[in-house]
């Protein structure tokens, strides 16, 4: 079922086995011209940018997913099921739940948790609790390691809402679960690679801290997002 209304690539050998995936389209272009060679790009549907090129000599695809979970639910199942692509590491940015999380943090995401209903509807799941693919993970955590970059290893919580009405931390994912920061895309991508027996995983920036108020300026986040595109692109390519 290629092309896709949301991907216009007909070929499906033009991806990569390996997709970083920020979720700004324009952070997508902005590893593939900083980070890549070789590059070309494939979709520009929707204004969701995709390329692939090499990253040291090895072959790896970059593609923006959007906002939400409807949006990282339909490129990724897609890229999974269509395109042939095996390995999905997400690269976005969160904003923290607790006092020890500070803005500008690494965060490797070993579990997502959610209120959403994503996986009840799409799959007949009912759980609100998906694991990273530990492999994934381990590439992420070796890789951080070998470039010197500290980063934290947790739990997270992916929201349907960017604004609450009550504007503060949900009980239940801070304190039930111990969830450290928000974002609100990474628990779809889980259930996706779930049901579909892909692998996927999460490195995620602090942007923000809803605890302190921290929050950094756009030439802040891209410095600090320089690390996690590094952390992720040395992992892509050591799969």
């Amino acid at each position: 079922m290629i092309p896709t209304p949301h991907i216009e690539v007909t070929d499906s050998s033009l991806f990569a086995k390996t997709v970083l995936m920020p979720g700004d389209p324009l952070r997508a272009k902005f590893i593939a011209e900083n980070y890549l060679t070789d590059v070309i790009q494939i979709n520009q549907v929707r204004n969701m940018f995709g390329y692939t090129g090499l990253y040291k000599g090895k072959r790896v695809s970059v593609m923006g997913s959007g906002m939400g979970m409807p949006s990282i639910g339909i490129y990724s199942f897609e890229l999974f099921s269509f395109y042939g692509v095996e390995n999905i590491i997400r690269c976005g940015s969160c904003g923290s739940y607790s006092p020890r999380v500070h803005v500008h943090d690494g965060i490797i995401v070993t579990k997502a948790f959610s209120e959403s209903s994503f996986a009840q509807v799409a799959f007949g799941k009912n759980q609100n609790l998906f694991s990273a693919d530990l492999v994934l993970t381990k590439k992420l955590n070796a890789s951080a390691k070998k470039l010197g970059y500290p980063v934290l290893n947790e739990i997270i919580n992916s929201s349907d809402v960017f604004y609450r009405k009550d504007g503060g931390i949900p009980k239940e994912a801070r304190d039930e679960y111990g969830c450290v920061a928000v974002e609100m895309e990474s628990f779809a991508l889980f259930a996706n690679a779930d049901y579909l027996k892909k692998r996927a995983a999460c490195i995620l920036t602090v942007s923000d801290s809803l605890v302190t108020q921290e929050t950094t300026t756009s030439k802040e986040r891209q410095e600090s997002f320089k690390k996690m595109m590094e952390i992720a692109l040395d992992a892509a390519i050591s799969i």
